[in-house]
């Protein structure tokens, strides 16, 4: 019997945080494989979604995706994110949350072509505290230092490690 992934269990985990201490919930996903994401507000393969009770309808965060509909320009779509899709899930507030290693394999049932293949397997780029989908899941968590160019180009929140 395969063991299952720690990444649903903690993306349910700081979503809960989010909520329980008044923050807004945002998840950022790479787009590819069987995600179903508003594509006009793609940029660079990756979209940040806001996850919260008031922005969406009908989430369910499983241990396979994560599903909702969510109004896009006064529009109502329905999203659908593999888990593997998933980059990280933090309040927009203060940045706090988890970032996770994506793995778009897990989620290619429906291959669609990503815009930057190269970065498939993509390591977080803010300094936070990763998950691996591994095997060797939970026995490493790897720490990586934001850039002064990365500091400069992004004014918005950034997300910072849990200690």
């Amino acid at each position: 019997m395969q063991e299952t992934s720690t990444k649903p269990y903690f993306m349910r985990a700081i979503y809960e945080w989010c909520t329980d201490n008044g923050y807004t919930p945002y998840m950022a996903v790479k787009v590819g494989g069987a995600a179903q994401v508003p594509m006009e507000f793609v940029r660079n393969g990756e979209i940040v979604l806001n996850i919260s009770f008031g922005a969406t309808s009908g989430l369910k965060m499983d241990n396979e995706a994560v599903t909702f509909k969510a109004r896009f320009g006064g529009v109502s779509r329905d999203i659908y994110v593999p888990v593997g899709n998933v980059m990280a899930v933090y309040a927009s507030e203060n940045g706090q949350g988890m970032a996770f290693e994506v793995d778009l394999t897990e989620s290619a049932q429906t291959p669609e072509p990503t815009p930057a293949p190269t970065e498939q397997k993509s390591k977080p780029s803010l300094g936070l505290a990763a998950v691996s989908g591994g095997a060797a899941e939970g026995k490493s968590e790897g720490k990586q230092e934001i850039s002064e160019k990365d500091q400069k180009k992004s004014e918005k929140p950034s997300l910072k490690i849990i200690k």
